[in-house]
This record gives structure tokens, sequence and C-alpha cells, in this order.
């Protein structure tokens, strides 16, 4: 599945709300780390049925990097029942990304 594009009107319905735990990557697209990650998140949202893969644009959708508490991207998160439980900042491996769904 391919990731979805994660925006304030559609934060609470499909990371909060969701049944499923969501990796969600905040990214810009002026960031070099980001866009070394974003064919990694890509590969895993086809490769994982069993998440959801979301990705917040922080220029388009400040409110949420700033409820979040963005200060560094990419930011990667892992939230289950509508908390992050896991999180990293900067450009990560696959593997290490993974890991954090473990």
């Amino acid at each position: 599945m391919a990731e979805l594009k994660i925006t304030k009107s559609n934060f609470e319905s499909e990371v909060l709300n969701s049944d499923k735990p969501v990796l969600v990557d905040f990214w810009a697209t002026w960031c070099g780390p980001c866009r070394m990650l974003g064919p990694v998140i890509s590969e895993i949202a086809e490769e994982r049925a069993d998440i959801k893969v979301g990705k917040v644009n922080v220029d388009e959708e400040q409110d949420l990097a700033s409820q979040f508490g963005i200060m560094s991207i990419p930011f990667v998160a892992v939230f289950k029942e509508g908390k992050i439980v896991k999180s990293s900042v900067g450009f990560q491996p696959k593997e290490d990304i993974l890991a954090l769904l473990n």
C-alpha cells in the first residue's frame, strides 16, 4: 500500500483512531536527509500490510509539527492507540526504521 498523505484534517481518523500501528514520517521537500529517507519509507509502505505508513509535510502542516514538538526532520514516529511509542530523528537505514515497529 502506498504511503498516505497525512494532514490536519485526516490525522485523527488515519493515525489516532487507526486499528493498526502507524509509521509517520515528518518531512519537507527542502530537507536532504528527508529526500534520502523517502524511498525507504515508500518501500516499507509497499512491504508491510500490517501497518499504515503516512507522511506529514511539515511546511504544509505546521500545526501538526508543533503539536508534536517536531524540531528536527526527518522525524519518524510509530503511533499505537493514538500515542507515539517510538521515534527517531535524522536519516536511518531501513532496518533501524523497521526496528521501531517491534
